[in-house]
């Protein structure tokens, strides 16, 4: 039974390296790390990052696709007390200076694709930024440094991990993920059937909460993670094939992608126990298309990075039920949920601490009595089943990312020719939602304008898939625009 009070990221890999020191930690491309390996190139990263000026507290930022140098800094900064910052590679320049600003880190780990933007970011910041590039740099940097573990391992309610979710003002916030949380995500361990012997694999990237959460719970049992950064839907089937995975996360986007690769269903899955899906909304053919090809659990998982990942689940038997298939589930057992009036308030051990540096969106997301108010929508059932029904801060999930209309409304704002603009998510058999901008001109412009315009100032997944130009917008009578009018129009 996991113990919330003394499991420790730490402690993790300190155990597991001396219980099973040749183990594969972390497998990538063509890459294996040991759990050794792990502990000793996590504490040559710890004490590298302490001379350069890295202490208790300190955020340490990470630019680069899903690669073990991720897991390796989360386990440096654990041993320092310090804590890490996946950073959104897919985020342009302006929006990474904004979040590294914030986090106020002293030391950013860019990957080689990305060397050039943490430049950038590093002239852009007020405070001193050094950068190392992960590569030759990168481990010249880790074997200058001393092999001696630092021996710090926090408390449990210390931050660990800093990963960053877009307000409805646009501007990022970033979670406080504490040593409880992560030790409360590994209460699904047993859920999950997760052991010593999994040999699990996610796409997700690290700057999800998804994807480390669950590189973590591999880690607590002492398996093996295989983590993808470049997802092509056949050879991820050759995958799950070949190393004979017993686990593994996708979203709704990705098992689609899989399920329509060619004699996908004839391969040999058989060594799969369960996938869990989540992230975005799922329709019910692929739902039924993943339940034919893989033929294991499938978990459909609710939550949010301010929960650490899936709270609320849709167990394997429940997928046997029509009804419930458009259904998220019912909370972990440890979970509380209530809905007050139309908004999922979720309670537990799960729950963040709070917002860095951001007191007054804390106390408006966490009540005195420890309840997280989600933002979005639903009920519940009179089996205890919630059902989302939309989202109250009007988010956009698009292929598992996050997107919040403001952040795009105000990127369009500021082209010259734009005088109202109202940006909505409509349904996409692909991608589950897409970006939708409407655009009340005051001068001529194209679409074309408007997207080239935004593609400078936003991340690619962000920008419009559409953009409409339109009359007028609908408004109610102080003035705010009718999105539920909107949606209901485009759907």
């Amino acid at each position: 039974m996991i113990d919330l009070d003394t499991l420790r990221v730490a402690d993790v890999v300190r155990e597991m390296a001396a219980a099973r020191p040749a183990h594969p930690a972390v497998r990538h491309r063509a890459r294996t790390v040991t759990y050794a390996q792990l502990d000793e190139r996590s504490n040559r990263l710890a004490q590298a990052l302490l001379a350069a000026g890295v202490g208790p507290g300190s955020r340490v930022a990470h630019l680069d696709r899903s690669a073990p140098e991720v897991v390796e800094l989360l386990a440096a900064a654990a041993k320092l007390g310090a804590v890490a910052v996946p950073l959104n590679w897919r985020l342009a320049a302006p929006e990474l200076t904004a979040v590294v600003t914030d986090a106020g880190a002293p030391v950013l780990l860019a990957g080689p694709e990305f060397v050039d933007v943490a430049v950038e970011v590093a002239a852009g910041v007020a405070h001193d930024l050094r950068v190392v590039a992960i590569g030759d740099d990168y481990e010249a940097w880790l074997a200058a440094a001393s092999p001696t573990d630092p021996g710090a391992r926090g408390e449990a309610d210390d931050p660990v991990l800093q990963m960053y979710t877009s307000g409805t003002t646009g501007v990022p916030k970033g979670v406080l993920t504490t040593h409880r949380n992560l030790a409360a995500a590994c209460l699904h361990v047993p859920v999950w059937s997760f052991d010593a012997d999994t040999v699990s694999l996610t796409p997700l990237p690290m700057f999800h909460v998804g994807g480390i959460a669950w590189t973590y719970l591999g880690l607590s049992q002492g398996a093996t993670t295989i983590i993808v950064s470049e997802f092509d839907a056949a050879a991820v089937l050759d995958q799950l094939e070949s190393e004979r995975v017993t686990n593994a996360v996708f979203v709704p986007t990705i098992l689609q992608m899989l399920t329509s690769v060619p004699g996908a269903a004839s391969r040999d899955f058989s060594a799969l126990r369960s996938i869990a899906y989540g992230a975005s909304p799922i329709t019910t053919p692929v739902l039924k298309a993943a339940l034919r090809t893989f033929d294991c659990e499938l978990f459909g998982v609710y939550g949010l990075t301010e929960t650490t990942g899936g709270v609320v689940l849709l167990a394997p038997a429940d997928h046997e039920r029509e009804d419930l298939l458009r259904a998220a589930g019912r909370p972990s057992p440890w979970m509380e949920l209530r809905v007050v009036d139309g908004e999922v308030w979720l309670r537990g051990p799960n729950v963040m601490a709070g917002y860095a540096n951001r007191p007054a969106e804390t106390a408006a997301a966490l009540t005195d009595d420890g309840w997280l108010r989600t933002g979005d929508g639903g009920y519940l059932d009179r089996e205890g089943y919630l059902f989302l029904t939309d989202r109250i801060k009007d988010m956009i999930v698009t292929g598992g990312e996050n997107v919040y209309p403001i952040e795009v409304e105000e990127a369009l704002s500021h082209h010259p020719a734009v005088q109202e603009v109202a940006v909505i998510g409509v349904p996409d058999a692909r991608w589950g939602e897409s970006v939708k901008a409407l655009v009340v001109a005051r001068s001529p412009v194209t679409s074309e304008e408007l997207v080239a315009f935004a593609r400078e100032r936003l991340a690619g997944y962000k920008l419009p898939r559409s953009v409409e130009l339109v009359e007028d917008l609908p408004h109610t009578p102080s003035g705010k625009v009718l999105k539920h009018e909107l949606r209901q129009r485009y759907r």
